[in-house]
């Protein structure tokens, strides 16, 4: 699976504060750490053989030690001020505070020690910026909620924790009540709500179920039963999701996977394939028409003709109106 901009970016900032920290790294090492194959790495030090500060000229440019890099060992020998430690604006220390201040609140969050360190450590190194944050005022929407969502992740966790099945009793966005067996996978927020990503059994599927529509959850003390699913690397994928695009598009409009929480699944020839979620397929039309011949290609089948036809009917009333 092809991994997005941002990815990239953040493994390539990664890179150069591993290597400043030491001397002939050798590319397989790099590779383990970083969990890329080593071609990767050798692209990703190409990419930041060229990057650097305003001016781009040669002395403004990361360096490495060429006949470290001929010998599948990489060597630093200039990293242009990019190892230093971050030093944040007043502004930006503010945002970052409220923030964890606002996760910390978050259901589930408020006792996690790493949350907990890192607020510390930014407020003491704050100085005044401190103080402005403290004065930003935070509110929790609805607490009772916040309490029973606090309940539902504990034992969630526990279950996971320990591989263990549980029992929900569910209400979908649909308002639809059902009780269900759910193998637990994985713990996900999307910032704004948690989920419990499991192997649903009356589905016989996986699926996402948002903590705050869990009505009751209950440990079953059966053993989860293992399935074989893909990672989703984090990504959400809501219950009311009706269908499943798979988009060719031109790799300008790579922003479309990103902006819309897709999965990259192959580059090849000039083109990005995307899979993406879809719980509206007229905003598929939208956004299919808005990309217009940025879009080489569109399954499954049925949906480019539903949405062919939506074309050719608005060009049609564009006709008339003309």
């Amino acid at each position: 699976m092809a991994e997005s901009t941002s990815e990239r970016l953040a493994r390539l900032l990664a890179m150069v504060a591993y290597l400043a920290d030491r001397d002939d790294v050798p590319v397989a090492e790099l590779a383990a750490h970083f969990g890329v194959p080593q071609a990767q790495i050798m692209r990703d030090v190409d990419t930041l053989w060229v990057s650097g500060t305003p001016g781009y000229q040669p002395d403004d440019l990361l360096d490495f030690s060429a006949d470290s890099y001929d010998a599948q060992r990489i060597t630093l020998t200039n990293a242009r001020g990019m190892d230093r430690p971050l030093r944040l604006g007043p502004g930006e220390a503010v945002a970052l505070i409220v923030a964890l201040r606002a996760l910390a609140n978050l259901p589930g969050m408020g006792a996690d020690p790493a949350v907990a360190s890192a607020l510390a450590k930014l407020t003491a190194a704050a100085g005044d910026a401190a103080e402005a944050a403290e004065a930003v005022a935070l509110e929790t929407a609805d607490p009772a909620l916040d309490a029973h969502v606090s309940r539902v992740l504990g034992t969630a966790r526990a279950a996971l924790a320990e591989g263990e099945r549980v029992h929900l009793r569910y209400t979908s966005a649909s308002d639809a009540t059902t009780e269900r067996d759910v193998d637990p996978l994985e713990l996900l927020s999307d910032g704004e709500a948690w989920f419990l990503r499991g192997w649903c059994l009356l589905s016989d599927a996986v699926r996402h179920f948002r903590l705050d529509r869990v009505a009751a959850i209950t440990r079953t003390g059966q053993d989860a039963v293992p399935h074989e699913v893909a990672s989703t690397s984090g990504r959400v994928r809501p219950e009311q999701t009706l269908l499943q695009a798979r988009l060719e598009l031109t790799p300008r409009s790579r922003w479309v996977a990103e902006r819309f929480g897709g999965e990259i699944l192959a580059e090849r020839d000039g083109a990005i394939l995307v899979a993406l979620d879809v719980a509206d397929e007229a905003w598929l039309a939208r956004l299919v028409l808005d990309l217009g011949p940025d879009v080489l290609g569109l399954e499954p089948r049925g949906l480019a003709e539903s949405i062919a036809a939506r074309a050719a009917a608005a060009l049609a009333a564009y006709e008339e109106v003309g």
